[in-house]
Formats: C-alpha cells, sequence, structure tokens
C-alpha cells in the first residue's frame, strides 16, 4: 500500500505538473541564480535561476513517463517473443533463445550505452537503447512458464478442437503468463528509472533544458560544494520513485504467486 501510495502520488504529479508547477521549469532569471528557498521559490533556484520545485514536478512527466513508455514496449516484446519460443518449440525456439543468450552476454546497461552512443545523445534514443536490450529478461522468463504449459490438457482440448496456434496462445497461454508478467515489470521498472536517469546524467539522455531528473543531477554537478540541493532534490526524487515501484512489485508478488500465500 506505501509503495502504491508513492507511485500514486508521482504519476498524479506527472499528469497535473502544468497546474501544480510554480513557474515555468525553463524560465531563467538572472537575478535570482542560486536563490534561498522563499516564499517564491519554495525550493530555492538553480545555476540559471530556474525554479527547482517546477523543475522536479515536470521532471517527473521526463522521467516516469520514459520509463512507462520504455516499459510498455520491452513488455511485448518480451511477452511476445517468449509465447512464441515457448509454444512453438523447435528451430525458431532455438533462433530466438540464440539471440537471447547473445544479448544476455552483455551487461545490459552497458549495451544500452553503446547504442545510444551510435544514435546521438537524446530521451528517445535512450529509450530505444532500453528497449533493445531489456526484453530478453521477460522472453526467457515468458519462454519458460511457456514450455511448462503447452502440454497442459487445456491447451491440448484447444489443440484437439482445432483452435490455430494464434488463438492458443492469445486466449489460452497469455492469460496464464500476465500474473508473473506483472510483478516482473514492476519490479523492472525501478532498474529501468535508474538507467534512464544514469544515462541522461552522463549526457546521453535528455537535453538542456529539459527538467529530466538525471539531467539536472549532471547540472548540479558542478555546485555540489555550493548548493548541493541541486543534486540532493532530483536523487531523493529518484530514490523515492524506485523505492515505490520496488514495494509495489514486492506486493504484487505476494498477492499474485500461489506460492507466497499461506
Amino acid at each position: 500500500m506505501i509503495g502504491t501510495i508513492i507511485v500514486a502520488l508521482f504519476i498524479i504529479v506527472a499528469i497535473a505538473a502544468p497546474f501544480l508547477a510554480p513557474h515555468d521549469p525553463t524560465a531563467v532569471d538572472a537575478r535570482a541564480i542560486l536563490a534561498a528557498p522563499s516564499s517564491e521559490h519554495w525550493l530555492g533556484t538553480d545555476n540559471l535561476g530556474r525554479d527547482i520545485l517546477s523543475r522536479l514536478i515536470h521532471g517527473a512527466r521526463w522521467t516516469l513517463g520514459t520509463a512507462f513508455l520504455a516499459s510498455a514496449l520491452i513488455v511485448t516484446i518480451g511477452v511476445t517473443v517468449g509465447l512464441v519460443a515457448g509454444y512453438v518449440g523447435g528451430l525458431l525456439d532455438d533462433i530466438l533463445m540464440r539471440v537471447v543468450d547473445i544479448l544476455l552476454a552483455f551487461p545490459s546497461l552497458v549495451l544500452a550505452l553503446a547504442i545510444v552512443g551510435m544514435l546521438g545523445p537524446s530521451l528517445m534514443n535512450v529509450m530505444l537503447g532500453m528497449v533493445a536490450v531489456w526484453w530478453v529478461d521477460y522472453a526467457r522468463v515468458i519462454r519458460g512458464l511457456t514450455v511448462g504449459m503447452r502440454e497442459r490438457e487445456f491447451v491440448t482440448a484447444a489443440r484437439c478442437a482445432g483452435a490455430p496456434a494464434p488463438r492458443i496462445i492469445a486466449r489460452h497461454l497469455l492469460p496464464n503468463v500476465v500474473p508473473s508478467v506483472i510483478v516482473l515489470a514492476t519490479l523492472e521498472l525501478g532498474s529501468l528509472m535508474l538507467a534512464i536517469s544514469a544515462l541522461s546524467f552522463l549526457g546521453l539522455g535528455a537535453q538542456p533544458p529539459t527538467p529530466e531528473w538525471g539531467t539536472m543531477l549532471n547540472d548540479g554537478r558542478a555546485f555540489f560544494q555550493r548548493a548541493p540541493q541541486l543534486m540532493i532534490y532530483p536523487g531523493l526524487a529518484i530514490t523515492l520513485a524506485v523505492i515505490g515501484s520496488n514495494l509495489v512489485g514486492d506486493g504484487l508478488r505476494d498477492v499474485l504467486d500461489p506460492r507466497m500465500k499461506r
């Protein structure tokens, strides 16, 4: 419940950012550079006089939005590959699983870093790089579940009734792997947010003046001794979002996994 509340609050903030932010997150005020917290700027301003609170609020849109969109694409690709490989088997299964093995041989973040480096720095390219390497974990898990179910009685009955393979996969196998997919996706969401913020911190993600949390960390790095809050605030936002998603994942695992029930 605590994780759900944290994630829900961040989602509400991201959706209502234009109404909640007291200032334009990209507006520069040369008269208020590194200003202390005040009634006008509740969390102070950064090195360009931009309101930190407004940038944090709008940053939720960029960081969470990119993570959720990347997660949706990763789940779609991973589940599709896993279901097809597990049900069809044979040569297709061997080819798909060898591709998965090759991608798993490299650290995911390093491979994503190489892809973004070739495509060029942007938040869109970061998302594409994450999707290109992150789906393999889902594919392997779903493939294992599918192999264990394809000889079950309900699948055999559907096959004997003349149901085509796409219908069996969509109507009989997919609903049985959805709980595992939900748990894995929520647990991996925190890792995705950390990876996206890390690549932005390295200068490969969102580019200034975009108020993305990883970019805000990078912008405040040069002023850490003079104004540590420039890194503390976005760091806390990332930490809370990751903790919330991890708590939701743990809770869903306890609810959806029969082995966790007493």
